[in-house]
């Protein structure tokens, strides 16, 4: 899949100017509230004709200025998953999904037992949507959404209403839809453990303008973007692979950047998930640490210095084949005289290392 999209819209005290391309998985609109992040996916959708621009996906138009062409949101294939699941109270869950099922376009093998089991709200099936929680509506407004069986699914802060419970019992199922679909996803969110967890592509809105685009792990480990994801959000997301839960309650994960030790993970043996290094948890030394209690030091070479306003400095370094991301005061980046292509060890505690949630 591709998307391209370029427009250019005014509204009365706000002007949306944005450029971007994604493919495959999960691309991220992020940003905070009001940067124009749903003005830009209700463009895709059709539901805002912007002044100017292009919306191109898998190579056909969705409108172009330049032609007079617009097409009207029943014709272009994608569904939508808002920040309220919008379902219709007076119909059944099987109701609900088998009304996405009716506006199907596309005659792929996308089947409702399949959805259903996705999703997990196969025991739903006979309830009306007042009997049940904020995370099961938003699993059947997917549901109804997959059922049309989009080109494009865009989804609209779907866990915005969600307190902190409904979130991790909905992630799991948004992760499947991620990995056991085709069907490609711009995820608007201005929570950044959402992101991290789901999207392989990072846009960064910022007063309607794209500021940064890119492969989420390379924006998240580079210093230049501490200014926009905020430096207590910014380090490395790294893929990993559960090699053992060890008798201590540790889980050993292989990683591009080697081995970690972290706080045990409810996870079988084999699993691949993400795990999330905060540049604050990255400690540095010039030599190799002796009698400490981190378990995770790992080889590295510093790859960018960056200073900012303040005392904090951040250094992206190299580690195998991945990069981390450590942010230290001035002082300590004088001490230890970091360079570029200086060998240090970068000293990460196990309970340090998260799983995004």
């Amino acid at each position: 899949m591709s998307l391209s999209v370029a427009l250019r819209h005014s509204f009365r005290n706000f002007e949306l100017d944005v450029e971007f391309q994604a493919s495959q998985g999960i691309t991220a609109l992020f940003g905070r509230s009001g940067s124009g992040k749903t003005s830009v996916i209700n463009a895709v959708a059709g539901l805002l004709r912007p002044d100017h621009g292009r919306i191109i996906l898998e190579g056909h138009d969705l409108m172009d200025s330049a032609k007079g062409m617009w097409l009207p949101p029943h014709k272009r294939g994608i569904g939508y998953v808002f920040q309220d699941s919008r379902l219709f109270p007076h119909l059944s869950v099987r109701q609900n999904l088998l009304y996405g099922r009716w506006f199907a376009r596309r005659t792929d093998n996308i089947r409702f037992d399949h959805v259903v089991d996705l999703l997990g709200i196969s025991p739903l099936l006979d309830r009306r949507p007042g009997a049940l929680s904020g995370g099961e509506k938003q699993r059947v407004a997917i549901g109804r959404a997959l059922l049309a069986r989009p080109r494009l699914l865009l989804m609209d802060e779907p866990l915005a209403a969600l307190d902190a419970q409904r979130k991790s019992e909905i992630l799991p199922y948004l992760e499947r839809l991620r990995d056991d679909t085709q069907i490609p996803i711009l995820y608007v969110s201005h929570a950044m453990s959402e992101v991290a967890r789901l999207a392989s592509t990072l846009v960064i809105v910022q007063s309607g303008k794209v500021s940064r685009a890119g492969p989420l792990s390379d924006q998240m480990s580079d210093p230049a973007a501490a200014a926009m994801l905020g430096l207590q959000d910014i380090g490395a997301v790294v893929k990993a692979r559960i090699a053992s839960h060890e008798a201590d309650g540790l889980s050993r994960l292989d990683t591009p950047l080697g081995v970690l030790w972290v706080a045990g993970i409810p996870a079988s043996i084999g699993s691949m998930l993400r795990v999330r290094v905060h540049a604050q948890d990255v400690m540095l030394s010039l030599s190799p640490p002796k009698d400490i209690s981190a378990l995770n030091v790992l080889r590295a070479t510093v790859t960018q210095v960056m200073s900012g306003q303040g005392p904090d400095v951040l250094v992206q370094l190299g580690v195998e084949g991945d990069r981390l991301l450590a942010r230290v005061t001035h002082r300590s980046a004088a001490n230890l005289g970091l360079v570029k292509g200086l060998p240090v060890y970068a000293i990460i505690k196990s309970v340090a290392v998260v799983r995004p949630s």
